[in-house]
């Protein structure tokens, strides 16, 4: 009888391979706010640096809001019009304002020492109020990627499809939307709903091919180091 985890890794592996980047969504389809806040709660267990959680959302939903969204995308203009909702999500350049929040939750909920959660407060905002504006918008697009990938792994999990949008007008949106430009800073744009038509497979360079290894000095990557048979060569 197979394991629980097994099972898990089963569906891990269809949720995976069943992803596809959608580019013609059904007009008709209607994701309740209920449950797309559900995605977004699951898609927030992506980590973050110090666990700062600078993703957020702005959520387009409204025939008035895709109109102002349309002149700031330079393509994928169809899933904008329709994909059950659009999410821009933005990174927040002062998270740290959540600092007190998040490890005051942490502590009151037990995942922390109150001393320590303490501690690492008085060490962490210091440190992230310090950073520049570059490298503080590389921290967050970072951070916002990761949950970003993780949200269209969760929306395949719950039956829908996504398009991740990355040509759009960057110095425009946040004014657009009335959203302070100073302080948040556009990352990914996910269309999400339901295919019409499926997104086509695509070839992927093999992880063989890309990486390098620790004694593999000088070469590029796929350039020996890799010692296994999965080239079908056997090796002495």
């Amino acid at each position: 009888m197979d394991s629980p985890d097994t099972h898990r890794s089963q569906d891990f592996s269809s949720i995976l391979e069943g992803r596809r980047t959608v580019r013609n969504f059904d007009r008709s389809a209607h994701i309740p706010r209920s449950e797309l806040l559900g995605m977004l709660d699951e898609a927030v267990r992506a980590p973050s640096s110090v666990n700062m959680q600078p993703w957020r959302f702005l959520i387009i939903e409204s025939e008035d809001a895709r109109r102002r969204l349309l002149p700031l995308m330079r393509l994928n203009k169809r899933q904008t019009r329709d994909a059950s909702d659009i999410i821009v999500i933005f990174g927040d350049l002062e998270c740290y304002r959540q600092a007190d929040t998040i490890y005051g939750q942490a502590a009151k909920r037990g995942i922390l020492p109150g001393l320590m959660a303490k501690a690492q407060l008085a060490a962490i905002v210091p440190a992230y109020r310090a950073f520049t504006r570059e490298k503080m918008t590389r921290v967050v697009h970072i951070d916002a990627s990761l949950m970003a990938m993780q949200l269209m792994l969760v929306a395949r999990e719950h039956g829908y499809d996504t398009n991740p949008i990355g040509g759009f007008e960057e110095d425009r949106i946040a004014e657009t939307f009335g959203i302070d430009p100073n302080r948040y800073a556009p990352v990914i744009i996910i269309a999400i709903g339901k295919a019409t038509k499926p997104g086509h497979d695509s070839y992927r360079l093999p992880a063989r091919d890309l990486a390098w290894w620790d004694d593999a000095h000088g070469r590029e990557p796929g350039e020996g180091g890799a010692d296994d048979e999965a080239d079908g060569i056997k090796r002495a």
